[in-house]
């Protein structure tokens, strides 16, 4: 009779079968899935230089005419949208991946230097202030117009403690000249030395 007994009492206990029932998803999630959305759409709208950057690949069309640029180009926005995801936006760089543009060389040195590593970018060994670096620099020269690349070496070269001067578009147009037809990157520090 225990047993009996023991047994009536936990089937009181024990919980239904689980039902699979027809609950709609949660009005909060469907909430959170459409802000999503309005907010995704809105952030390519809202900044226009996103669907630039896709339109102008490698091997894209070549810099634009002086006449289709603005007056004036902004470095520091140029520096953010082209630069800072590599060299940070402190300009500190990552270490051993990226090289630092604070205190650097090759920033503060010679302004046609950095026209030419701006116009053709880097592939390779480059040392900068004491450490080697080896990886790949984009070449801005197919996408960026003379006076964008003087804006942003600019911004560069007076930025992140760096006090050097400035460069002017001509200086870029007359170092793009020089290099002439010329695609292929520098090939590191030393091809870069022997240009000077």
């Amino acid at each position: 009779m225990n047993d009996g007994r023991k047994r009536d009492s936990m089937r009181g206990r024990e919980n239904a079968e689980p039902a699979e029932q027809t609950n709609p998803v949660p009005w909060l999630l469907g909430l959170v899935a459409a802000s999503l959305a309005v907010w995704g759409v809105s952030y390519f709208l809202l900044n226009p230089d996103l669907t630039r950057n896709i339109s102008s690949a490698p091997g894209a069309a070549p810099a634009p005419s002086s006449a289709a640029t603005p007056a004036v180009a902004d470095g520091a926005q140029l520096f953010a949208s082209r630069c800072a995801s590599c060299h940070q936006a402190t300009g500190s760089g990552l270490p051993g991946v990226f090289p630092p543009l604070a205190g650097s060389e090759w920033v503060n040195g010679d302004a046609k230097t950095v026209a030419r590593i701006l116009l053709l970018g880097v592939n390779g060994k480059i040392s900068v202030a004491g450490t080697t670096f080896n990886g790949a620099m984009p070449a801005f020269g197919g996408t960026l117009s003379d006076a964008e690349i003087a804006a942003v070496a600019s911004h560069i070269r007076l930025s992140f403690g760096n006090k050097s001067s400035a460069l002017s578009s001509d200086l870029v147009k007359t170092e793009r000249t020089k290099i002439g037809t010329r695609s292929a990157p520098w090939t590191g520090g030393d091809e870069l030395k022997a240009q000077q």
